[in-house]
Parts: structure tokens; sequence; C-alpha cells
């Protein structure tokens, strides 16, 4: 009975554990996405960047960057926000 109980309390909180780092890898992969978008279209806010030809090229592929750098520069204000909310502050 006991050693059910503590079963079924590992298996609870390695669900909670689980899904915690699947968030934290969600946040990563939007910050990645948005850091590449940033990158390789740069020139047109003045960063430095790939050659344009070569940002020009990748555009076409790069719907879903674009969208999270939109995203981005919608919720810039809210950055601590975003933060906080991530670690349960």
């Amino acid at each position: 009975m006991l050693r059910h109980a503590f079963g079924a309390a590992a298996n609870a909180l390695s669900a909670w554990l689980r899904q915690r780092a699947v968030g934290y890898i969600q946040v990563e992969r939007r910050e990645l996405e948005n850091v590449f978008a940033v990158l390789v279209l740069g020139s047109f806010v003045g960063l430095p960047s790939p050659p344009t030809p070569l940002a020009l090229r990748l555009l076409p592929e790069m719907g879903r960057e674009l969208w999270v750098l939109r995203a981005r520069a919608q919720e810039i204000d809210d950055a601590y926000a975003e933060i906080a909310a991530l670690f349960d502050l």
C-alpha cells in the first residue's frame, strides 16, 4: 500500500518535472528562433548580418521566425513579466 503511494507520487512528480522541462525547451526554442531572425534580417534595422542577398534568399523559409520576431517585438514591454512567469516568481 505504502509502496503504491510512493510509486504514484514519484510518477506524478516525474510528469510535473517533464512538463516543466518541455515548457523551458519551448521558451528556449522561441528565443533561438527570434535570435536567428534578428541575425539574418538584422541588416534591415542596422545590425551587422549576413549579406542582404543571402537574407533575401532565406526570407521565404523564415515564416515562423518572422512570426516569432513580430510577437517578441510586441511583447518587449513585458520582458521581465515573461521571465517571472517562466520561473513562477
